[in-house]
């Protein structure tokens, strides 16, 4: 079975999403350390080398505007949360009740 291919307004799409993403993080001073990756329906907030990267949160695409927040384990897997919603309210969410994990590591 082969996987459906990524048509050039999905792709549109995630790159809108991406920097939608980037742009709520710059609104917040103590998250300057954060940057945002994209990859399919995944959208990565990470930190620290790019070569080695500490993994925070990512938010994962699950329709057109409903998404899951999953967060790191301390063994850089990814564990899936409860919470779906918007992208926005995600990323509300993850500020106001979850800020630590988005916190700069030594």
């Amino acid at each position: 079975m082969s996987r459906p291919r990524t048509t050039r307004n999905a792709a549109a799409k995630s790159d809108d999403d991406a920097r939608a993403v980037e742009q709520f993080l710059r609104q917040h001073q103590d998250l300057a350390h954060l940057r945002v990756r994209h990859r399919a329906p995944l959208i990565t907030l990470e930190s620290g080398p790019a070569d080695d990267p500490v993994l925070h949160a990512r938010l994962r695409r699950l329709a057109a505007n409903l998404w899951q927040l999953e967060m790191a384990t301390h063994t850089g897997r990814w564990e899936p949360t409860p919470f779906r919603a918007s992208r926005e309210e995600l990323l509300e969410l993850l500020l106001g009740n979850f800020g630590w994990t988005l916190a700069e590591r030594a």
